[in-house]
């Protein structure tokens, strides 16, 4: 039996490896949240869950600053675009803003902006309602619309000029004289709160999806490629920032100027926005909005404070991922009281045992709630994160009355139990120890608090996640093989591993029933799907690792992965000569070193990966799919510079250039970037304050340069 799970370690408490090591669970966490919301348009965790995994990142990153990445979630914004669209670079980044939680955060922020500005006088300030919608970007080019693009992770979004054509409230040609030659405009597209329930009573009697909340609904119509469905859609734009200018339309320009001008040229702005003074109007027109809330035809999650002269906010500039000169002050989650009336186990691709309370339907902030997370067992026998009681240590059990909170307008949790109200018959809540769906020992691993199905290759609830999470958007992305066609190709044994979905057009040949003659499908449809699927035999190196669904593997470490190893022939050889040296105490293998070794993976996601590639099973599984299809090599790195084809260690603390800025410019110029200290390191560049990476380079015989002979190096 696995030992009990430990609990998130006291930050206080944490050394720097042990440091290093959670700012990777955090982070890979956060990186499937962020896809899931902004990519996916379903979010699983509220804002209060999320801003809390940040607040910890911060945390430790503020103890820890020499561990601060550019793959970091306090670095990074939304998620990267998604297939489908063509992919819009934006002049000026799209970034998001810091949080304020409190009036005293409040009152902090505006007492930063005297300091730096070196102010006497309190700055004026614009509040604005913020938008619980889709970020957009529209560029207008002689007063006309010639690009409108999402988001997407700040830097690169996706190209929905089509679709927003459509949206009435975006202008297709700006009014006025006074027009600057190049303009980039941004605003929030939402969906008032009675046409998102006329559109879900519309789709529900059709038997189609119902969404979830509106800023879903907006978000998942706006990124429809077929355009008359975005059309059809009632989409609202409000206008209330912007990016790249030629020129100001004034000359003294301020932000309720600006918001003025946008309103001229043809835009709606938000007629809530308001000028302060003083932090005691900021907090005031906070506290009136979060009254008159829920009368608001939208749906909103906070109030955003700006500073208001425009040449102050270039003066303040950005910190990270988010401007100095303006921040989010958060709403607390709203709340509704209900019968918990069952518990349910969901059994999820990784096998991870979730349970659910189905609940008496609810309303909370005008969404009917029927289910809510309960997290893991530890939740519910009224244990927290940190080990300490949680809802003074009562338990959640059937029949219970609980309080539901949706933060954000995510998946609702349960977070009390009115225990006045507890039946004399309810019972505390046993937590499985077998898998509900394949009857497999389920346990605790070391270090977790989740409960996992232990029956990974027999479990059908994990089988079917796997095969949904290979043909998904960031893996081989196949279209017409969506998460409906996976379930029945499965059910009816047509697809059961993933290179079954590369022989289905030769098996269908040989069958007698056809799948042209299955319900709902044809012989275009079928020909579309296998010409789809043919279109997916070349896969890049990147998508391919994602696909396997190795736990801990988001995104971001697959492309490290990719970018390390170069071919599929490399990381596999290299995986395997570290699979071998397993079952000792230690893995010694020098090409478990070498995968330790790459900045940004590290012992957990290491030994995950070894661990796929030391079950046998999965490997003839991945070989049978190799025989299929085709990995395209990791493009080539300069070859013709001092350190191409070197590996670079970067310690201590840099004083000419960010870590950032010294890995990316090692990587642009061949070289690989890794974070310890091994026989195959070229160089270490040691900062001030260098510390064991600098000794274990001199006791190698490493090459170990300054800062300016490693600009003399690379020539600056």
């Amino acid at each position: 039996m696995a030992k009990p799970a430990k609990n998130p370690p006291d930050i206080s408490t944490l050394t720097k490896p042990k440091a290093k090591i959670e700012l990777m669970r955090l982070s890979l966490e956060m990186e499937a949240h962020n896809k899931r919301y902004y990519q996916d348009d379903a979010p699983t965790v509220s804002d209060a869950d999320y801003d809390a995994l940040r607040r910890r990142v911060e945390a430790i990153e503020a103890k820890f600053p020499d561990l601060v990445t550019g793959a970091s979630p306090t670095q990074t914004v939304g998620a990267a675009p998604a297939r489908g669209f063509t992919k819009v670079q934006h002049v000026v980044p799209m970034l998001s803003l810091g949080n304020a939680f409190s009036d005293e955060e409040v009152t902090e922020f505006v007492e930063r902006i005297q300091r730096f500005l070196k102010l006497d006088e309190i700055p004026a300030i614009v509040a604005e309602p913020k938008i619980d919608g889709l970020s957009l970007s529209l560029r207008y080019e002689n007063g006309e619309l010639i690009r409108a693009a999402t988001r997407g992770d700040g830097f690169t979004g996706e190209d929905v000029t089509a679709n927003v054509r459509t949206i009435k409230d975006i202008p297709t040609t700006l009014k006025g004289k006074h027009i600057p030659a190049a303009c980039e405009l941004r605003g929030e597209v939402y969906m008032l709160k009675s046409d998102f329930l006329a559109l879900n009573k519309k789709q529900e009697e059709a038997g189609d999806t119902v969404f979830a909340n509106p800023r879903n609904s907006a978000a998942g119509s706006l990124r429809q490629k077929d355009v008359a469905i975005t059309a059809s859609r009632p989409l609202k734009f409000f206008a209330y920032a912007w990016g790249e200018m030629s020129d100001y339309p004034m000359a003294e320009p301020t932000q309720h100027a600006m918001i003025a001008w946008l309103g001229k040229v043809g835009f709606t702005v938000n007629p809530e926005i308001t000028s302060c003074k003083s932090v005691d109007d900021a907090l005031a027109f906070y506290r009136r909005i979060g009254e008159i809330r829920a009368k608001l035809g939208y749906d909103i999650d906070g109030v955003v404070y700006k500073v208001d002269r425009i040449d102050w906010q270039a003066r303040l500039g950005f910190a990270g991922r988010a401007p100095r000169w303006a921040i989010a002050h958060k709403f607390a989650a709203e709340q509704a009281t209900t019968v918990l009336e069952k518990i349910d186990i969901q059994v999820g691709r990784t096998g991870a045992l979730t349970p659910v309370a189905r609940l008496t339907p609810i309303t909370v902030g005008g969404v009917v709630v029927s289910n809510a997370t309960l997290h893991n067992a530890d939740y519910i026998a009224g244990i927290g994160n940190d080990g300490q009681p949680l809802r003074d240590g009562v338990d959640i059990r059937e029949g219970d009355t609980v309080i539901v909170q949706r933060a954000g307008d995510v998946i609702p949790q349960v977070v009390n139990v009115a225990l006045d109200k507890r039946p004399k018959s309810a019972k505390p809540y046993e937590f499985p120890t077998k898998c509900p769906v394949c009857g497999s020992h389920a346990i605790r691993e070391n270090d977790e608090v989740v409960t996992r199905c232990t029956g990974a290759l027999v479990c059908p609830a994990q089988a079917v996640e796997k095969l949904k999470h290979f043909v998904s958007r960031l893996a081989f992305d196949i279209d017409g093989l969506g998460d409906k066609q996976i379930q029945e190709f499965y059910d009816e044994g047509i697809i059961m591993h993933p290179v079954d979905i590369f022989t289905l057009a030769k098996r269908d040949e040989r069958n007698t029933k056809k799948l042209r003659d299955r319900e709902g499908y044809g012989e275009t449809s079928v020909r579309n799907l296998f010409a789809a699927i043919d279109d997916r035999r070349k896969i890049e190196l990147n998508r391919l690792i994602f696909a396997l669904g190795i736990r801990h593997i988001g995104e971001g470490n697959a492309k490290l992965l990719a970018r390390h190893y170069g071919s599929f022939t490399a990381f596999r050889e290299a995986m395997l000569a570290a699979a071998a040296g397993q079952g000792s105490e230690e893995n010694t293998s020098e090409a478990y070193a070498d995968l330790n070794a790459i900045d940004g993976v590290g012992e957990i996601v290491a030994d995950a990966v070894v661990e796929f590639f030391a079950e046998k099973r999965n490997v003839k599984a991945l070989d049978e799919l190799l025989s299929e299809i085709e990995v395209l090599d990791v493009a080539q790195a300069k070859t013709d510079t001092p350190v191409a084809g070197k590996t670079v260690v970067f310690t201590g603390s840099l004083t000419k250039f960010t870590r950032d800025e010294a890995k990316a410019g090692a990587e642009r110029l061949g070289a690989k970037v890794a974070g310890s200290v091994s026989k195959k390191t070229d160089y270490v560049v040691a900062g001030e304050d260098a510390g064991s990476k600098l000794t274990k380079a001199r006791d190698l015989g490493v090459a170990v340069l300054t800062e300016d002979e490693w600009l003399a190096l690379i020539g600056g």
